[in-house]
C-alpha cells in the first residue's frame, strides 16, 4: 500500500513537472518518467501484460519519438 502510495506521488510530481518545465527534453523526460511510474503501478495491480506495453509504447517509444522531433526543431533562440 505504501509502494502504491510513494508511486503516485511521483507520478503527480513528474505530471506537474512536464507541464512547468520550459525545456521541453526536460519535458518529454519527465513524461517518460510518469509513464514509468505507471507501469509500475501497472504492475503492483497485478497487470503485467498492461504494465509491459505501457514500458514499451509509452515510456520508450513515446519517449524516443518526443525527443527526436524535439532534435529535429529549430529552437527559437537559435
Amino acid at each position: 500500500m505504501i509502494s502504491h502510495l510513494i508511486l503516485l506521488v511521483v507520478f503527480v510530481a513528474s505530471a506537474l513537472m512536464a507541464v512547468e518545465f520550459k525545456d521541453l527534453i526536460y519535458t518529454a523526460v519527465s513524461l517518460g518518467m510518469c509513464s514509468l511510474c505507471l507501469a509500475l503501478l501497472f504492475y503492483q495491480l497485478q497487470a503485467p501484460d498492461v504494465a509491459m506495453t505501457e514500458v514499451a509504447i509509452g515510456a520508450a517509444l513515446s519517449t524516443f519519438i518526443l525527443l527526436l522531433a524535439i532534435n529535429h526543431t529549430r529552437r527559437s533562440g537559435e
